[in-house]
C-alpha cells in the first residue's frame, strides 16, 4: 500500500518545492540526499509519524531533518494516496514561522480547490 509523493505547482506552473531543493542541492548536498530520502520514505505509511514526519495541524504535516539547519518539507495528504509537498524551509529554531505555515496552508487549499474538480 504506498503513496504517491508530488510537488504542488502554481496556476502558472511554478514549483516551489522544487526550486527549494534545487537550491539546497547547490548549498548543503548532504542535506539534499537526506531530505530526498525521507520524501521517498513517505510513500510508505510507517513514515508518517515522529521522528520522520510530525502533524502540524489543519491537515498539514513537516517532513523533518535536522542538521546544521533544520530543513523541512510541509505537506499534506490527498485522495488516492497522494502526498503533496507544498513548501520548504531551513531555520536554525524548532518553531516555523507563522509566515512559512501560512504559505503552506494557502498552497494546500489552493492545490485542493484546483485538483479536487
Amino acid at each position: 500500500m504506498e503513496f504517491t509523493v508530488e510537488f504542488y505547482e502554481t496556476d502558472a506552473g511554478r514549483c516551489p518545492v522544487r526550486e527549494f531543493l534545487d537550491e539546497l542541492r547547490a548549498s548543503d548536498p548532504g542535506d539534499f540526499a537526506a531530505v530526498l530520502a525521507g520524501l521517498a520514505k513517505l510513500r510508505n505509511r510507517q513514515y508518517h509519524r515522529e521522528p520522520l514526519s510530525k502533524a502540524l495541524g489543519e491537515g498539514l504535516l513537516e517532513l523533518r531533518h535536522v542538521g546544521k539547519l533544520n530543513t523541512r518539507v510541509l505537506w499534506f495528504f490527498m485522495k488516492g494516496r497522494r502526498i503533496v509537498a507544498v513548501h520548504g524551509i531551513r531555520n536554525k529554531g524548532q518553531a516555523i514561522p507563522a509566515r512559512d505555515l501560512d504559505t503552506a496552508r494557502e498552497r494546500m487549499r489552493d492545490w485542493q480547490k484546483r485538483k479536487n474538480k
